[in-house]
Order: C-alpha cells, then structure tokens, then sequence
C-alpha cells in the first residue's frame, strides 16, 4: 500500500509539474531556470547568491565580507575568499545586518581564526568557475580545504551537503562570534549527531535573537567548544559571547557529510522540531528540487514571450528578487517573537519580518498585491499584530526590532493599496486607529508638522522630504478613513495631505525648505544636504503623487509641469553637496539607483506626453538592469529596485499606491501573461515592437479600443486581453487628451500655503526691515507678543522694522481656502563688540547662518544636521576678529562638534593668536583636544582660554585638523571634518 501510495504521489507531482510546465506555453526554460542569483552580488547591489525558498526564513548562503556598505549582504562577487555559510541574509540593504550561525567545512589541522586578519584560519579561497547558483542551490569548491559545498533550503531551514577529499580530516565549524556583536550565545550537545544553540546580537537590529538546531547525517567521533578562541575542557554545554564549536568526523567513512540546521526566534526547542517537519529525511536532491520546483511555480505567476535569453534572465531574476523577502518570522506550528519580545502565535497565515517599506511601498507590495494576494493579507496582518503587541504599525522592522530606518510610515500607503485593490479581509476600523496612532506620535519632526503645516529646517534634519512623505502617507489615511465613511479623520488627513504646498518655491518651481519662515538659501538644486533623505531638491521636487491636478497648476498647467520634468531629465548629473553613494544611475537629475526618483519618469502620464515617459523607461530599462553580477545600478532595497523592472517590463507602473491606477510606460516583451490567484489569466501582446518601436500608438482592451494612458487594477483583476500596437515614432493621439490622462487631486478644502518671510535669517546687527507675503493676495495678521494671531490681530501692510530681539507670529487669510497653522520667525540681535575680518572656506552646505556664525550669538544644537553648524572639510580653520571695544578681553571660548560616525572631529589643537595691526600675530596659548577621537556618538565641547589680559585690537584662533580618519574607522585615510560655533569674548 505504501509503495503504491508513493506511485500515485508521483503520477500527481508529474501531473502536476506537467499542469505547471503547460501554462508556460511557448516558454521553453523553466522561469527559475532563467535566474542569475549573481545580479546584484557586484557593484552596489548588496544581494546574495545562496539557497533561500520564496519569502523564506533561511537565506543559507556564503559570506566573503565581514563588514563595510558593500558586505551588507555578506557576499561581494569582487572577494575571493569564503569564511563560510550562514543562515540569514538581507536582500540589497543599505545597512548590514544578519549573517547569523555561520558553519564552515574544513580538513586538515583544526583552525578557529577566519583568517581575516591575515593569519593562518579557516576561511578558504574560491574562483567564480567552480561555483554556481539557482534558486533554491548554491555550489562552490573551496580551493584550500578541497571541499565541495553544496546548500539548499526550505522555509525554515537550511540543508548543507559537505564533499571531502578522501583521506582528509574532515571538520565542520560553527562559528557563533562571527560579523555583528555577539550580546550572548550557547551550545548544547545533545548526542553524537545534534547540537542545539542560541546566538543574541546588537547590530542594525538593536536585540536580535536566532536559536537552531543541527543534525548530522553521521555521528562525529569528537568535538570541541571554545570561548574566544580558548578552548574548553570536554564539555557539553557552554555560554558566553565569543562561542565557537567544531566537530570531527571518521576520515575512513563516506566523503560526503550532510548537515540540516533549523532556525527559529522562539526557542531551540521550536526549531529543531522546524528542521525535523520540513527535512524529514536526508534525500539533499530532494530537498533541492522541492524548493526549485517551488521557486518555478511562484515565478510561473508571469509569463514572458520574446526578447532575447538575456532580457528574459533579467526579468526572472527581478521577479525572484521580489520573492525573497519579506520573510518567514513564525515557526511551524505559528508561534511567533512579537514586536513586544514574547512569543505569540498566529492563525492568519504566516508571519513575517524585514520591512523596508520606505523602499517597497512604492512598487513591490502593489505588485504582490496583484500576483500574491494571499501573502499582501499576511503582511497587513503582521502590521496589525505588530501594532497590537508593540504598540506601532511597522517602519522598517527587523527580526521584531524597530530600527526606525528611513522617514515616513510606509506601511500606511502598503495597507490603503490593498484596501482600495479589494483585498480587505482586515479589520479596517482598528487598521484606521493604528494609522492615525503612527500619525499623531510627537518624534522624527511630526511635532513641528502638526504644529506649522511643515517641518522647520531648523526644527527637524530632511525636513523636506520628511514634510513630503508625511502627506503622502496622510492622504493615504484620508482614502481609507474616506471609504470606511469617517468624515472627521478624512477631513483632517485630506488637509494635512496637502501639506507640499508649504514647500513650494514658485520663484524656482522646487521643493525647497524652510527656514525662519522663508525658504532656504543659498538654495542649488542639485547639492545634497540635509535637507533631504538620500537625494536632493531635483529628486524630490516631484512627491505630490497624490495631488497631481494642483502640482501642475502649481507649475502652469500640464504644459509646465511637463518642461520641468524635461529639465530633470536633461540637467547635468553632477551633484554637490554631501556624497550620497545611494545617489546613481542618473539621466540628468533623475536617480535610479534610488527610490524616491522611481515614479517621477511615469508622470508625464499626468501631463498628456506619455510618450516621453516610454522613452526615460526604455533607457533605464536597458541601461540600469544588467545579466552581470553588477547589473543594478543602486541597493536592491529588499526587492523594490527589481519590482520596478518587473512592473516596466509590463508596460505599466503605480505611480501613485493608494490610488487604483497603473500609468502606462512601454512593454519590454513581445507577450506577458499575468496568472491570477483568482483563476484569470490577464495578456500582454505588444505588437511590432522592437528596439525602436516602444512608443505606444493605440491600444485595445479585450478588443475595444483603451485611449487612457493608464490602466485600473480591475481591469487587470478580471483577466482578458490587453493589445498595445507599438510605434518607432512618437505622436500618436494615445493618452494625450485630457479625459485619457490619470487624475489624482484632493477634493474638498484647500490649504493656503503659509506665508513667506523676508529676510528668513536669524541674527542682524542693528536692525533688520521684515516683510511677508502671502499666496494670492491673502490677507496677513501678526503679532509681536507671542500670542496667536487671528483674524482681528494687526494686519500687515508694510515691511516691519525690528531693532530688538523679538519673536513674530503670523498667519494668511483668505476665503474658501483653510487658513495654515500661525508660523513663527525669530529674529536675534547680534552681539556687538566684535566682527570677522577673515575666515576660512566652509562648506556651503554647513553654512550655518553665513558669514558670521561663528559669532551671532546662536550656538549649534545637539544634531549638527540642523544647520547650526558651519562645517570645515580636510584643513585648519583661521578666523580673525577685529576687537571694537577697549575693555580688556578676559576669555575666548570656542565650541566646537564631533561625530566620529560622520567624519567630524574635534580639533588637535586650539590656538590663540593677538594682533595691533591685523597682521604681525603673537602666540599666546594653545589647547589640546582631551577627548578620544574613537568614542561613537554626538558630543559638544567648549575650547576655553581664561586668565587673559588682551587689548589687542585683533585675535585670531585656530583649530588644527585632528588629520585622516584613523586605520581602526571603517572610513579610515579619508579627511575629517571640524564643525565650529560658536565663538565668545569674555570681558
């Protein structure tokens, strides 16, 4: 009966396969034949090539990198060595975290050191020829150990096949110390063939925990644990934070050594009883084509026809990259470590970890929203547990950690895509009060948002992009409050979605930010600063997807907003500013190497001129994604980078998530067949195209004509058959009339941008004439006693004449529009006595108040992001002051930052330097800087002089370089920074 059983299991898995294998149609390979696990491993790209099965907890694959940007992944193709194979891996990270429970195989003498540091160890050489890679496999020779690695996975596991030569000393390391620090860690022995352990680390995640379980397919004949490298005396149990263990197997037996390790954030208990559920026996092929054959059917989802083997590699390789994470986080039996630290258990499905939401919100949860509902379910149920037991909606969640990566409350939009896509199997009134909760914190600024309508530049770092995201995620809130028939919270969040229009400069037609009630200057749209999150004004000047009609109007109607566009794309692509190593893959000013440019080329959609967008996604389509190891042009970003290829490659993209629309682009493939959960099979034909031909001429819906330039996700939910007929020119009548272009607006109250105040600076010397200005005539109020103008305070007519400290407020009125919240402008006297006569170059984007910041008065905060701080990069600083009064000066102090993450350092030295005639100087006194310059965080100090008797008319200080960035900093040769204010005269 068994054997029977066992046949009629394998006539249906045949069947199966076949069912499978047939609604591939034409396509001759499998879609997981066409991955290239190595995309990405090169250049930027930050993936990894090892053996994970879709959305799996195991991600078992090499680590050659033990730390830096490019190891955030733990594998870069350029290295040429292998420390070993760990069981967790990010996807394209910009941080690097995971890599946990590293196992190495080894023969000959037992080595604990990886070999890292240049010394005898276990780590081994490889070449590229003799690995290789699929999904769900991963092979390499290890060149100094003669051993062949083989790894595959399931969910929740991870299975290892070791080859030793024969008549080697067969060894297998598990190496608990290895990349992150390492907070605590056991290993039991359990018998002569299965260990349990625990690994607790601090990292980008601040307290993440992973225990396992490893079987052996034979019995080792010795073992041994060390502590830090010390071994201990023949013992089966060990703790500590330095943990390392290693077993020894019978060179006379058979060459070949599985090992099968479960992992899990609950308990050893839990995951050796995942390894045993889900790895049953020791049949590796098995397991190997099990997973393949997993991978083949959630890859199968989409179909493409046409195109060369290569644009078919790099579109399956996206659509892979798009499934790996997020990941598994619930055992098998649904238990699962909350947000809160505890173990709970779920009935929902699965739950998951690794939500880079500032990133995936954009494309890949809309795309999974369409080929993967069930999962889109799952996740917002994790979002819903989170909130329940750790009290917030995830921002970017790793392994139950809130790291507070990135701005916004991305998963606000993930959740509002879906309800408006019909996927609502969620409790939508409890979702609603967990937004609004995340909305309505007082932290990252949203204080000074609620307070101003914006956020201050001086208030709040990225206050630009933080202001813009904000209203976004806001007006996502509005939908879902608005559909559910919650006047009063879509009201509110409709009016704070409106929020951009604060930061509209129409003088340049930027999002630029405020400062003092005006906006910020010197402005250049192409420096980075902090002003902005990984980008500059260019990139960001078009984060209004949820208000196109008045973004237009703002810039002058379809026709202006379109030649801004047109200036983005033809603007030089160089950059000042900070270095932004996320800022790349540029045409002009748009970067596609990172996420905030990646709706901006479908937008013309909006203006009626889709047929430039076909143009800017033709060339990214073909520049930017690559068959080569450094085929991404920026971070895979946990699969948001190759969403947006797959989603292009379609021919269309969400430009706006929230909204059910996707704006047209230009198809990469002859014939794409969409399969849906629901039974549909939605089609793709792009007629006549070709390498020329990819501007959309005419297009029929299930055989009517479609002049939209855009699609709704009904008509895509419904299956049928869309035909796009292609043309090598452009000019056709296709999405250009204005009832066929893609509408976003607010309806309803408009908020009156907030005044503008002129001069913004803070500090003047004997007075200083204000004046305000209002959008389209509004009428303005203010006051000078800090109390809040209304509509009866004074009204402004002319410029207002300060001579004193003071602190204006004031707010615009007019009628039909709400009135923003009253701003405020400070206005500090500076202190007299003194000026600059010389001062070294800083650097314009840590310019601080200009000139004279070193001596206005006003001291830089705690976050040198602020502005408060003027920034000098690579040299000394020389500044001279010229003396105005004949009181003897008694003190000079001058405070100065370090931030060692961020290259800034303390001064060596200060020195103190008297002149008569501002020329022939005289050395009085020097201080030496006593701070370490290896201490981590944000610290202020205050270089003092005292006991001093000058009348010199002149005095110059300088700070001395501390020098290159020392050899123990991961930006070790490079030069430091010294951030200097303020400078005071004590009488």
């Amino acid at each position: 009966m068994n054997n029977l059983r066992t046949i009629l299991l394998s006539i249906l898995v045949i069947c199966t396969y076949t069912i499978n294998s047939n609604t591939l149609s034409a396509q001759t390979d499998s879609p997981a034949s066409l991955v290239n696990p190595f995309i990405g491993t090169g250049g930027h790209g930050h993936t990894f090539p090892g053996a994970t099965a879709p959305f799996g907890m195991v991600q078992l694959s090499p680590d050659t990198r033990l730390d830096g940007w490019d190891g955030c992944g733990g594998y870069h193709y350029s290295d040429s060595i292998i420390y070993g194979f760990s069981h967790t891996h990010l996807s394209g990270t910009g941080v690097p975290d995971y890599c946990d429970i590293l196992v190495m195989p080894y023969s000959g003498e037992l080595q604990l050191n990886n070999g890292a540091d240049g010394n005898p160890g276990y780590g081994s050489h490889f070449i590229h020829s003799s690995e290789s890679a699929s999904p769900g496999y991963y092979k390499v020779f290890l060149n100094d150990c003669q051993v062949t690695a083989e790894l595959t996975a399931t969910t929740r596991a991870g299975f290892h096949a070791y080859s030793f030569q024969k008549g080697s000393t067969p060894h297998i390391l598990f190496d608990l110390q290895h990349r992150d620090k390492v907070t605590g860690s056991w290993i039991r022995i359990i018998n002569d063939s299965t260990i349990l352990g625990y690994r607790a680390s601090t990292g980008w995640a601040r307290d993440q925990r992973v225990y396992f379980a490893a079987r052996f397919s034979k019995p080792f004949i010795k073992y041994g644990i060390a502590e830090n490298d010390i071994l201990l005396n023949e013992v089966s149990y060990a703790d500590g934070t330095g943990l390392k263990a290693w077993f020894d197997f019978d060179q006379n037996g058979a060459n070949q050594i599985l090992v099968k390790v479960g992992i899990s954030a609950n308990s050893a208990e839990y995951a050796l009883a995942n390894v045993d559920a889900e790895i049953k026996g020791w049949d590796f092929k098995q397991i190997k084509e099990q997973t393949y054959n997993s991978w083949n059917t959630e890859l199968g989802k989409i179909r493409i026809e046409g195109s060369t083997k290569d644009r078919k590699t790099i579109f399956y390789t996206a659509l892979y990259h798009t499934m790996i994470c997020p990941n598994t986080y619930n055992d098998t039996d649904g238990s699962y470590l909350g947000s809160d630290f505890k173990t709970h258990k779920t009935s929902e499905g699965n739950y998951y970890t690794v939500f880079s939401l500032w990133d995936t919100y954009r494309a890949l949860h809309p795309l999974l929203s369409i080929i993967d509902q069930r999962r889109t379910s799952e996740f917002i149920s994790t979002f819903l547990h989170q909130f329940t037991d750790g009290g917030m909606l995830p921002v970017w969640e790793l392994a139950a950690n809130e790291t507070w990566c990135m701005i916004g409350y991305h998963s606000i939009p993930v959740i509002t895509d879906a309800w408006v896509k019909g996927i609502r199997n969620f409790d939508a009134d409890k979702t609603l009060k967990a937004m609004v909760h995340s909305a309505n914190r007082d932290i990252f600024g949203l204080q000074y948002y609620k307070k101003y309508g914006f956020i201050p530049a001086s208030k709040e770092h990225e206050s630009v992009s933080k202001t813009l995201e904000y209203a976004y995620d806001d007006w996502c809130i509005a939908v879902l409050a608005d559909s559910l028939k919650n006047d009063s919270i879509s009201s509110q969040f409709y009016l704070r979605a409106q929020s951009y229009k604060h930061l509209f400069d129409a003088s340049n037609g930027f999002m630029n930010a405020r400062y003092n009630g005006g906006f910020y200057a010197p402005f250049k749209p192409e420096e980075v600063n902090f002003n902005y999150t990984e980008a500059n004004a260019w990139q960001y000047s078009f984060s209004a997807p949820q208000d196109m009609n008045h973004f237009m109007q703002l810039h002058g109607g379809k026709k202006g907003a379109a030649a801004f566009l047109d200036r983005l794309f033809s603007a030089s692509s160089e950059t000042s500013g900070r270095d932004q190593s996320d800022i790349t893959g540029m045409i002009g000013q748009y970067a596609q190497g990172n996420e905030p440019s990646h709706h901006i080329a479908y937008l013309y959609n909006y203006c009626g001129e889709p047929y430039k967008t076909a143009e800017i996604v033709s060339r990214i389509q073909h520049d930017f994604y690559v068959n080569s190891p450094d085929g991404l042009i920026g971070n895979e970003d946990c699969g948001q980078m190759s969403a947006w290829h797959v989603f292009s490659s379609l021919g269309f993209y969400p430009a706006c998530p929230g909204t059910d629309e996707y704006l047209f682009g230009t198809p990469a493939f002859e014939s794409s067949t969409i399969h849906l959960e629901n039974g549909n099979d939605f089609r793709i034909n792009a007629h006549n195209i070709s390498a020329t031909a990819i501007y959309i001429e005419s297009a029929r819906l299930n055989g009517k004509p479609l002049m939209k330039s855009y699609l709704k996700h009904s008509e895509i939910m419904k299956g049928g058959t869309l035909d796009l007929y292609m043309n090598d020119k452009p000019g056709s009548e296709f999405g250009i009339d204005e009832v066929n272009c893609p509408v976003t607006s607010i309806a309803g109250p408009q908020v009156l941008p907030a005044p503008l105040a002129s001069p913004n600076e803070m500090v003047f010397s004997d007075s200083i004439s204000l004046s305000l200005k209002a959008t389209d005539g509004a009428l303005i109020t203010y006051t000078t006693d800090g109390s809040e103008p209304t509509i009866n305070s004074k009204t402004y007519t002319s410029p207002i004449v300060i001579k004193q400290s003071t602190s204006i407020r004031y707010n615009a009125w007019k009628d039909g529009f709400v009135s923003p919240p009253a701003q405020q402008s400070d206005y500090e006297r500076m202190p007299v006595g003194i000026s600059i006569v010389s001062l070294s170059d800083f650097a314009h984007q840590y310019s601080g108040s200009g000139r004279n910041n070193l001596i206005d008065g006003l001291k830089g905060s705690g976050d040198f992001r602020l502005g408060g701080w003027q920034g000098f990069d690579g040299k000394d600083v020389e500044v001279t002051l010229e003396n105005h009064k004949t009181e003897p000066i008694k003190g000079v102090s001058v405070g100065c930052f370090q931030d060692i993450n961020a290259w800034i350092f303390y001064p060596a030295e200060v020195q103190l330097f008297t002149s008569d005639n501002g020329t022939d100087f005289t050395y009085i006194q020097s201080v030496k800087n006593d701070f370490p310059d290896n201490t981590w965080g944000s610290f202020q100090k205050t270089f003092k002089f005292n006991g001093l008797n000058i009348r010199n008319k002149f005095i110059k200080v300088i700070l001395r370089n501390h020098g290159p960035i020392p050899a123990w900093h991961p930006g070790a040769g490079n030069p430091t920074w010294i951030f200097s204010d303020e400078i005071s005269i004590i009488r």
